[in-house]
């Protein structure tokens, strides 16, 4: 009886929790922890921290089987990232050795070759931003971001990632 009632009150918990916009990041892109969606009441710009769902591509599907994303709410059945906005619209993206919007260099954007277990990674393409998408970056150097699948859907933007209660281990 008293099991019973402990579960069903973690299981409110959660639900509001959920319910609430909490999200618990345990991934090392950002810090580790509690955080929250915020609601975004206008256009996402550069150095907004965002949770956005992936879109359901042959490059997020090919990330999910290499264990780069993990399993969670959005299409696809993967967990919403938390990452940096770096470029908009219109925006000239350049991925060589680093990344580059706009002609000024984007701090901790080297890019990687393989991935941690030595499997060969493809940079995106340099482009333009196109309309309706954004760029994502993260400062964590495994992180999975644009530099290898490009810009995204800002209509998978879920809203600001607020950290509520978090640690860099």
């Amino acid at each position: 009886m008293i099991l019973s009632i402990m579960a069903a009150a973690a299981i409110l918990m959660v639900v509001t929790a959920l319910a609430g916009g909490y999200r618990i990041n345990l991934t090392p892109s950002e810090p580790l922890g509690l955080w929250r969606i915020v609601s975004l009441h206008r256009q996402a710009a550069v150095d907004d921290l965002l949770f956005i769902c992936p879109p359901e591509t042959a490059a997020m599907r090919a990330a999910r089987a290499r264990g780069y994303l993990r399993s969670g709410s959005c299409p696809g059945g993967v967990a919403p990232l938390i990452k940096t906005v770096i470029a908009v619209v219109g925006q000239h993206v350049e991925i060589g050795v680093s990344v580059s919007v706009d002609g000024r260099e984007v701090s901790s954007s080297s890019l990687a070759l393989r991935d941690g277990k030595g499997r060969p990674l493809t940079p995106f393409p340099s482009g333009i931003v196109p309309q309706g998408y954004v760029f994502l970056h993260s400062a964590f150097p495994g992180s999975y971001d644009s530099r290898y699948f490009g810009p995204v859907p800002a209509s998978g933007i879920l809203g600001l990632a607020q950290e509520v209660f978090t640690y860099v281990p």
